[in-house]
């Protein structure tokens, strides 16, 4: 076998995508209006697919911050800030996350996968364990496989199953990590926080949580599902984005423990990329304010959550266990997801089609996700849509 034979495979399946319609990994958007609205493929389309959670990509403020810094300070930063060193930007936004998140330390990467990547592979070595919930997201897979440390997973929100690994770990507890997602990205389901943290203390282990799909939308500050458990605190690193309810580009990391200052000398994503530009560090800062002083982003961005469900959910569609700004629909198999995903971009509606491997338990769905932006109106043009497959 050539080095090149294994895309074989990989040419059978883009073809087998483009012979039931438009290939999603060619889809291109000819012009984006507003948060909600664009141009796909020529045709005008409500964008229900962009994880822009509070909508802020167009907000007047947020442009403007990144136009002035752009201005201010340029394009981009050019090298790592290992090598080129930190603009005072960075050190306010990783003051500012550490503030919001009530915790002593911040540190800020150039993506949210770069973030899980810089933040696992300096926690775990060999030697060390993870227990990983069997629904967490890629970027977490990948993270502890390339620390070196040895990894199980438990059942996805399945306490007694973490808790019969805790178990089995016997004397290694104090050097293991819990890694779960507050929302998970598929179902939009949350994970029992408030169990697993108890359960963290009884074993003496370390927690960390992604709340890339969480943040400014649980809580009542909005940092997310350990905020609206109550156990924000007791989480010991909490992982995110800033691609989704942020509006921009890049990743984090918030903690109590003095550590994460060490990260920077031996987390490898973070010294050897190149650090956010000025432009999107404004942008960030800005939609973190506009999180923290605009409570009713989220209220509107929950009653269009509830439009959405309440109406698909009525439609007899099978969705994920509750209401959440991650709504996925359960096709019947992985033509009629691709077949249905076609149907909706033709009549103008971008939602984002979920197959295998990348979906728990091997199905197929079409996930749409909710923003503050849309208007009842669009919601009830997806409604329609749907109901017409």
């Amino acid at each position: 076998m050539s080095l090149l034979d294994k895309f074989t495979a990989v040419q059978q399946l883009k073809s087998g995508l483009a012979d039931t319609g438009k290939d999603p990994t060619t889809v291109v958007f000819d012009n984006i209006h507003t948060a909600t609205r664009g141009v796909v493929e020529g045709r005008e389309t409500i964008l229900a697919g962009t994880n822009n959670y509070l909508g802020l990509t167009f907000d007047p403020d947020c442009v403007a911050a990144g136009v002035e810094a752009m201005q201010t300070h340029g394009t981009g930063t050019t090298g790592s800030r290992m090598a080129n060193g930190s603009y005072s930007t960075h050190g306010k936004l990783e003051a500012e996350l550490a503030d919001f998140y009530h915790c002593e330390n911040a540190m800020v990467f150039s993506t949210g996968y770069a973030a899980n990547l810089g933040v696992l592979t300096a926690l775990l070595g060999k030697g060390d364990v993870v227990l990983l919930d069997a629904d967490a997201h890629a970027s977490l897979y990948d993270g502890c496989r390339m620390s070196g440390a040895d990894i199980f997973r438990f059942k996805h929100n399945d306490v007694h199953s973490l808790e019969r690994r805790l178990e089995r770990l016997e004397g290694r507890t104090g050097s293991c990590l819990i890694v779960v997602e507050g929302v998970y990205s598929v179902l939009g389901d949350r994970a029992p926080l408030a169990q697993i943290v108890r359960l963290k203390e009884k074993f003496n282990a370390s927690l960390l949580v992604d709340e890339a799909h969480s943040l400014g939308v649980y809580g009542a500050s909005g940092c997310g599902v350990a905020e609206e458990q109550g156990v924000l605190n007791k989480v010991d690193f909490i992982v995110g984005t800033f691609s989704k309810s942020l509006g921009a580009m890049g990743g984090f990391c918030a903690s109590h423990h003095d550590v994460l200052g060490l990260f920077r000398y031996v987390s490898r994503p973070f010294m050897f990329t190149a650090s956010p530009s000025p432009a999107v560090v404004a942008t960030t800062r800005e939609a973190l304010h506009q999180l923290r002083t605009r409570p009713g982003l989220k209220d509107k961005l929950w009653s269009n959550a509830n439009q959405l469900y309440g109406g698909l959910r009525e439609l007899g569609f099978e969705l994920g266990p509750e209401a959440s700004p991650v709504i996925a629909v359960r096709c019947r198999n992985r033509e009629t997801a691709l077949a249905d995903w076609n149907k909706l971009l033709e009549a103008g509606v971008y939602v984002n089609m979920m197959l295998p491997p990348a979906t728990p338990g091997g199905a197929s769905f079409l996930r749409c996700s909710v923003s503050a932006a849309h208007t009842p109106e669009q919601i009830s043009k997806i409604i329609e849509e749907f109901a017409r497959l």
